[in-house]
């Protein structure tokens, strides 16, 4: 394990792999590098990457600097594309597709990035998607961390009661969710009211990929091809069969497959 400096002094932890390109994850709430599902995904892609997978800040083994601003979010970025050589390609789940978005609209070194449902469940603005992060923020103000994680799995992502309650009585899960639940207002206020900065994302001059599962929300697979249209050089995918929990052996290939594609001349483009 090893650390970068962001412009605001929080160290940020980060585990290299694998030789070629470099590619850094970007993982969505609640992840880190020891929960979820970046390790399996870094391990496939380091046959063709060098991946640098990290800790968001405030989560696993990276600092945590107040106040909290997505622009911070972005600094960490730029400062571990930097331990990379200088540039990089994203790969961001959900609302790490998100900040992969907002990172290279912000003129980082980015290559090409790959988003994977960016959750932008109200961009109609029809649904009080604005209100959520204030409804996080109270209730970890009252030190409700528990409520917090049930407000987002329920609320939020629209999980089944059912499923909250099986993820309560897993206490090995939930402690770890628990731990992380101050990070939920970050991931709310990267997703910009979970409405779609049109405007700010038409100013990324690199090929994205916005990819959705096949048997994921209508809404996300609206958003992942409304976000596709915008991006000058955007794309589209549908990985067949898949929800918001993406396998990372369906999903690996499709970021090998863009990059391939990305990088060769226009003329043998298809």
């Amino acid at each position: 394990m090893s650390r970068v400096k962001s412009k605001d002094g929080t160290a940020i932890a980060y585990e290299r792999s694998g030789n070629g390109p470099a590619l850094l994850l970007v993982d969505g709430a609640l992840c880190s590098r020891a929960f979820g599902p970046s390790s399996k995904i870094a391990r496939l892609l380091a046959r063709q990457f060098t991946v640098y997978a990290y800790d968001r800040r405030g989560r696993g083994e990276s600092g945590d600097t107040p106040p909290y601003s997505p622009a911070r979010e972005v600094e960490d970025i730029a400062a571990l594309i930097k331990a990379a050589g200088g540039s990089a390609v994203l790969v961001g789940l959900s609302s790490g597709g998100a900040l992969s978005l907002e990172a290279a609209a912000s003129g980082l070194a980015v290559k090409n990035v790959v988003a994977y449902e960016p959750p932008y469940v109200d961009d109609g603005g029809q649904d009080g998607g604005a209100a959520h992060q204030v409804r996080l923020e109270r209730l970890l103000a009252a030190g409700n961390r528990g409520g917090a994680v049930k407000y987002f799995m329920k609320d939020m992502v629209g999980a089944p009661a059912p499923m909250v309650v099986m993820m309560r009585l897993m206490p090995w899960i939930w402690r770890k969710l628990e731990a992380v639940a101050h990070t939920l207002p970050y991931d709310a206020a990267v997703m910009t009211a979970f409405r779609i900065p049109r405007a700010r994302f038409a100013s990324i001059g690199v090929p994205v990929l916005v990819m959705n599962g096949g048997k994921t929300d209508p809404r996300l697979r609206s958003a992942a091809r409304t976000i596709a249209d915008v991006v000058p050089l955007g794309r589209h995918g549908e990985l067949q069969g898949q929800t918001h929990n993406v396998k990372p052996d369906v999903l690996a290939p499709a970021v090998v497959e863009f990059f391939t594609a990305s990088q060769a001349p226009v003329s043998s483009r298809t």
